[in-house]
């Protein structure tokens, strides 16, 4: 069985979000989908390690918002790289209270949906968490990121051949090293550079100032390794 065949489902990408009390969480996820129309119904799944499965399970509400292209990288990381149960996910992000009492994150979203679990199934490391929707919304307009795209060019982990991303290149150039961090596969190309964190297109990973992190997990430049 050639397992690879799977890298050709396509998925989204969503901060899915609850609550246990008056704690809130939220963790980015790909398997949110539509199930059926009338009424409309909709599932997310989660892992069971995971602080917002744990919330979704108590609070039988989640929502799910659906990011932006343009989503910056640290944001991804910050709800996908980093535990609720060590720092808070929501300090300094937007988000407004749904009608369940889960939160919605409005930054970077381009629509919401919420929903009120009505089934859930537990399947190995998992659970799928059905959901009858209870409210829906558009917070602006916009293409959608994919996880393709985010895995592909976000975090530079395909050729810049492949249909993905076509960047054609003008002239020659000095060959940089590209740099793998340790902790989560982030590849930093130079020549894409890191905007979001201030580091221009072109700029070597030597050159980069030591205080440094890493766009999606936060890790220290130290815990780069070269390609």
């Amino acid at each position: 069985m050639n397992t690879k065949a799977l890298y050709s489902l396509t998925y989204g990408l969503f901060v899915v979000s609850s609550f246990k009390g008056d704690k809130i969480n939220g963790q980015i996820a790909n398997t949110v989908i539509q199930i059926c129309s009338e009424p409309q119904i909709i599932q997310c799944v989660l892992n069971r390690n995971n602080l917002t499965h744990e919330y979704v399970s108590s609070s039988k509400a989640f929502t799910a918002s659906i990011l932006a292209k343009e989503t910056p990288l640290n944001f991804i990381g910050g709800f996908g790289f980093k535990s609720g149960r060590d720092v808070d996910k929501f300090a300094g992000i937007n988000f407004k209270t749904g009608t369940t009492g889960a939160p919605i994150v409005v930054d970077n979203s381009l629509a919401y949906l919420e929903a009120k679990v009505i089934a859930q199934y537990d399947v190995y490391t998992h659970t799928i968490f059905v959901g009858e929707m209870v409210d829906a919304d558009i917070i602006k307009e916009g293409e959608p990121i994919t996880y393709a795209y985010y895995q592909q060019v976000k975090r530079g982990t395909t050729p810049k051949s492949a249909p993905s991303y076509q960047a054609e290149k003008k002239e020659e150039k000095i060959q940089m090293d590209k740099y793998k961090c340790s902790v989560c596969g982030y590849i930093y190309d130079p020549e894409k550079g890191d905007p979001d964190g201030g580091i221009k297109p072109g700029t070597r990973f030597e050159d980069i100032p030591d205080d440094w992190t890493c766009p999606v997990c936060g890790a220290s430049k130290d815990q780069f390794n070269k390609l």
